[in-house]
């Protein structure tokens, strides 16, 4: 394992990998101080460039991007006190009145160098799963990998927000599109409505960017706000820094927090912020969370990026993607000629041990250049979003159209767009779509494997009805976290 994980090293630091990662860290950063974007818009828009790629350029450029963007997305929540994205809510709750007293720059300091230290500790996490992880996942067979498919689904409940009934059926949406083309089982095409075009099915890349940036690009010309004046940056993030390192084990709880609830599939994203934060206010004594106090930032901003690492955790060893962003790099990984499962710690271990390289060298380099651009940053994310427009939508139609070079992907792209911008009027949850959408051609896959090789046998094997206890365990415990969370929200915003 030892030799391994030097072998990934000497592979992640080849000066043409470390560009790549370079690029995808600027790029992540650029995503997280946009007020509006997201990990999944930033994924959706790199998934297209990612096709046919070196799988360590393209996993250099991918988790770069991914492991930043909690970071990136400080700089707005504390200077305008606008969430960068659904992950740093809780931090406004006091870096925003901290920057309103002139503390902006010690509070961003504490910020980043929390995310620095949780995003570490989540590379770490992911590093310590994979021995234990290899006994148990070399012993999958179809039958359970069909079981794993049906544990991301069942996530489509956990990531449907405050209605499961919208989350499954959109869940269900995303299994029929991915349904479109050719069956895997047998020799027939389905919903191709004698459409050449759709007998290769619907492009992922054009799926993702279509339902996740679309919309936002709607909402940008729609949404006329503009912030005139930004916090003044008075202070130094040194003595943000020299905070954080005084609150080292509030550091390192809010880490593990942040990695337990990234390795559940269907948590994350704006719960583990609002999740430790409140463990954080339970733990910490004397405090005045709410009203300015930079332990109030350590504690989100610490699980915020540790979350990164749990989550990678179901998404390579079990190709169980728990999130939006996940479901983008679990497709990102076919494009590459991977497949997340058994082969992740097999064959492809050397992969997989990049990722944990990646993921700690960008959180140290992204803290890092967040540090040296507080100040011109600051100046940037009070761009109108109207001036942005124009240069995302450059990069989504060349995105799209470049993913099979067919006018059908525009058209393709327009349409899903449209329904997605839909969606988010009616509030209806987006990442369950992707979800199904991804792992719909694999559940079928392993379920007519299972059927030929085992018959109905096969829903007796003792690791299938673990797995079915798994799915009830973790449907049950991820709702009760998702009140807890919902009532910490609840609590800080009154």
């Amino acid at each position: 394992m030892i030799e391994s994980a030097i072998e990934a090293l000497t592979i992640v630091l080849d000066p043409s990998r470390l560009i790549y990662m370079f690029l995808g860290i600027g790029i992540g950063i650029i995503v997280g101080l946009l007020p509006g974007l997201s990990g999944t818009v930033g994924m959706a828009l790199l998934l297209p460039f990612v096709f046919g790629m070196d799988p360590y350029v393209g996993i250099a450029l991918l988790i770069g991007m991914v492991a930043v963007i909690q970071t990136g997305d400080t700089f707005p929540s504390v200077l305008l006190g606008i969430p960068g994205t659904s992950g740093s809510q809780a931090t406004i709750m006091d870096g925003y009145p901290l920057a309103q007293q002139g503390k902006a720059a010690k509070a961003m300091g504490a910020a980043f160098f929390s995310s620095l230290v949780g995003g570490v500790i989540g590379g770490i996490a992911l590093f310590l799963t994979i021995p234990f992880a290899e006994p148990l996942i070399t012993a999958f067979s179809s039958p359970e990998l069909f079981m794993l498919t049906m544990l991301g689904l069942s996530m489509t409940g956990l990531l449907a927000g405050k209605s499961v009934f919208k989350g499954i059926l959109a869940g269900l949406v995303g299994l029929l599109l991915g349904a479109i083309g050719s069956a895997p089982a047998v020799p027939e095409y389905r919903y191709t409505f004698d459409s050449l075009y759709l007998t290769q099915g619907l492009s992922l890349p054009v799926v993702a960017m279509a339902i996740f940036a679309f919309p936002i690009i709607i909402t940008m010309l729609t949404d006329k706000k503009k912030v005139t004046e930004a916090a003044k940056l008075e202070g130094g993030a040194l003595q943000g820094v020299m905070t954080s390192l005084k609150n080292k084990f509030l550091m390192a709880r809010s880490a593990v927090v942040g990695v337990i609830i990234g390795f559940i599939p269907g948590l994350g994203g704006s719960v583990v912020d609002w999740i430790a934060y409140g463990f954080g206010k339970k733990t910490v004594k004397n405090n005045t969370f709410g009203e300015g106090d930079i332990r109030g930032v350590i504690a989100p901003e610490s699980a915020n990026n540790a979350k990164e690492g749990g989550s990678m955790i179901p998404t390579l060893l079990f190709g169980i993607p728990g999130s939006g962003t996940t479901a983008i790099l679990l497709g990102g990984l076919t494009l590459m000629g991977l497949e997340a499962g058994p082969s992740m710690i097999t064959t492809n271990l050397d992969v997989t041990l990049s990722i944990v390289w990646t993921l700690v060298f960008a959180n140290i380099f992204g803290a890092i250049l967040c540090l040296m651009l507080i100040r011109p940053i600051s100046k940037l994310s009070t761009i109108s979003g109207e001036l942005i427009v124009p240069f995302l939508l450059v990069l989504l139609v060349i995105g799209a159209y470049q993913s099979s070079l067919s006018w059908g992907d525009l058209v393709v792209f327009v349409l899903i767009g449209l329904f997605g911008y839909v969606m988010t009027i009616l509030d209806w949850p987006r990442p369950p779509l992707l979800i199904g959408f991804v792992l719909a051609m694999s559940a079928e896959r392993y379920y007519w494997i299972s059927i030929e090789r085992y018959g109905w046998e096969w829903i007796t094997n003792p690791l299938v009805i673990v797995l079915a206890v798994v799915i009830l365990v973790l449907l049950t415990g991820g709702a009760i976290m998702k009140r807890f969370s919902q009532k910490v929200e609840s609590g800080g915003e009154s």
